[in-house]
C-alpha cells in the first residue's frame, strides 16, 4: 500500500510546474484518496520537496498511525502552521481546490499569507486534473468496491424477508441499513430510497410511514461504503401482484438498462451509452417519463466523474465505474428504475451486480 500512495502522490506532484509552488488540498475525500487516511477537518499540502498532512488533536494519533511517507503536523493555530512549512520551502504561490475551499477561508488564507509575501489562489484546473486522477480505478479500489457491492447484496437479500403488506418505508430502510453495517459496511452510500406505491415514481423519493400494500411496486436504490468506497444499485420488485401495464412498463426499462450494457467498453463516449437506453424508452413513448441522465461514475464519492449523459463527451477507458440506470416514472401511478454497477475493462466490462434484473413477484 505505501507504493500506492507514493505513486499517487507523485502524479499530483507532477501538477506543480514552479519549486515555489505549493499545492493545498482541502477535500477530505481527495486528502484520504492520496493519503489513505480519511478525516472530516485537516489540510494537504504538497510540493516538490515534501508532503504534509495537518490535522488537530482529535486525529493525530490516528494519523500517525495510518500514513506512510507523509509527514503529520498537529497543530493549534493552522495559519502559523501552514505558514512555518510555506516559508521552510521558500514557497510564493499556494494552489487550493476551487470547489472545496469556501469564500470566507479563501479569503483568510489571502489575508494572512499577504502578510508572508505568499500568494493563494483556487484553481479550478486542480479540481479538474484530481478528477481526471481519481476517474481511473486501480486493483485496489476495484476489491473495495467488490466488498461494498457483496455486503450491500447481501443486506438486501436479508430485507426481502420483510417486505410484505403493512410494512412500513422507514422500517424497511432501517432493516436494510441494519444488515449492511451488521455485515462490516462502514456507513451506506447515501440516504437509502425504499419507497412503494405511487411514491415510486419520484426518483428520489424518500423513505416515511407509508406502508406497502398488495400490487404496489418497491423500488430499493442502495448502497454500502467499505473502506471509503461506495457501491450503488437499484432493483424494482412487485409485491403481490402486478398490472399489465407494469409488467410492459418493466420490460421497457429492462430492454433499455440492457442495451446501455450491451455497448460499454472502451473508446465508447458516455453519451452513447445514454443514447442507447434513452433511445428505448423514446421509441416506446416514454421519453418525457426518464428525466435523469443514464448514469454516473462511483467511488470514494457516490456521484463522481465519469457521467452518462447526453452531454457527457467523456470516452470510455479501462479502469472507469459507472452505474447503468435507465427509468419510466409515471406521475401518480408508479415507477420502474434498475440499476447496475459496473467497470469498463479492455474488452467490455465487468458487472458488479449479481441480483436477478426479471420482473420478481414477491
Amino acid at each position: 500500500m505505501k507504493e500506492l500512495f507514493e505513486k499517487r502522490i507523485n502524479t499530483l506532484r507532477a501538477l506543480i510546474s514552479d519549486k515555489k509552488n505549493a499545492l493545498l488540498l482541502s477535500n477530505e475525500v481527495n486528502i484520504g484518496y492520496f493519503t489513505g487516511f480519511f478525516h472530516s477537518e485537516g489540510y494537504l499540502v504538497v510540493t516538490q520537496n515534501s508532503v504534509t498532512l495537518f490535522v488537530d488533536f482529535r486525529y493525530f494519533e490516528a494519523a500517525q498511525n495510518k500514513v506512510s511517507d507523509c509527514k503529520v503536523i498537529c497543530f493549534q493555530k493552522l495559519s502559523e502552521s501552514l505558514i512555518e512549512l510555506l516559508e521552510s520551502e521558500k514557497i510564493s504561490l499556494v494552489i487550493g481546490e476551487a470547489e472545496n475551499l469556501s469564500v470566507t477561508r479563501f479569503l483568510f488564507f489571502k489575508k494572512v499569507f499577504s502578510e508572508h509575501n505568499i500568494e493563494i489562489k483556487a484553481d479550478g484546473l486542480l479540481d479538474k486534473k484530481i478528477n481526471e486522477i481519481r476517474i481511473i480505478k486501480d486493483k485496489s479500489e476495484i476489491e473495495k468496491i467488490e466488498k461494498a457491492q457483496r455486503i450491500a447484496e447481501k443486506a438486501y437479500i436479508e430485507m426481502l424477508n420483510f417486505l410484505k403488506p403493512g410494512v412500513s418505508e422507514r422500517e424497511l430502510s432501517a432493516r436494510l441499513e441494519f444488515e449492511m453495517k451488521r455485515g462490516g459496511a462502514e456507513d451506506v452510500s447515501f440516504d437509502l430510497i425504499t419507497i412503494t406505491g405511487k411514491k415510486t415514481s419520484l426518483p428520489h423519493g424518500v423513505p416515511s410511514n407509508d406502508t406497502v400494500r398488495q400490487g404496489d411496486f418497491f423500488t430499493c436504490d442502495f448502497g454500502a461504503v467499505y473502506e471509503g468506497y461506495h457501491s450503488d444499485t437499484t432493483r424494482t420488485v412487485a409485491v403481490g401482484s402486478a398490472t399489465d401495464e407494469m409488467r410492459e412498463i418493466y420490460q421497457i426499462v429492462l430492454q433499455a438498462q440492457l442495451s446501455a450494457l450491451d455497448i460499454i467498453r472502451p473508446n465508447i463516449k458516455c453519451s452513447e451509452v445514454d443514447k442507447t437506453a434513452r433511445d428505448i424508452i423514446e421509441q416506446n413513448g416514454y421519453g418525457q417519463y426518464f428525466g435523469h441522465s443514464t448514469g454516473h461514475g462511483v467511488g470514494l464519492d457516490i456521484h463522481e466523474l465519469p457521467f452518462v449523459s447526453t452531454k457527457s463527451d467523456t470516452v470510455l477507458q479501462s479502469g472507469m465505474i459507472i452505474t447503468d440506470e435507465p427509468g419510466i416514472y409515471l406521475p401518480d401511478k408508479f415507477g420502474v428504475r434498475i440499476e447496475d454497477m459496473v467497470c469498463v475493462t479492455e474488452n467490455g466490462f465487468y458487472n458488479f451486480v449479481k441480483l436477478p434484473k426479471e420482473l420478481i413477484i414477491l
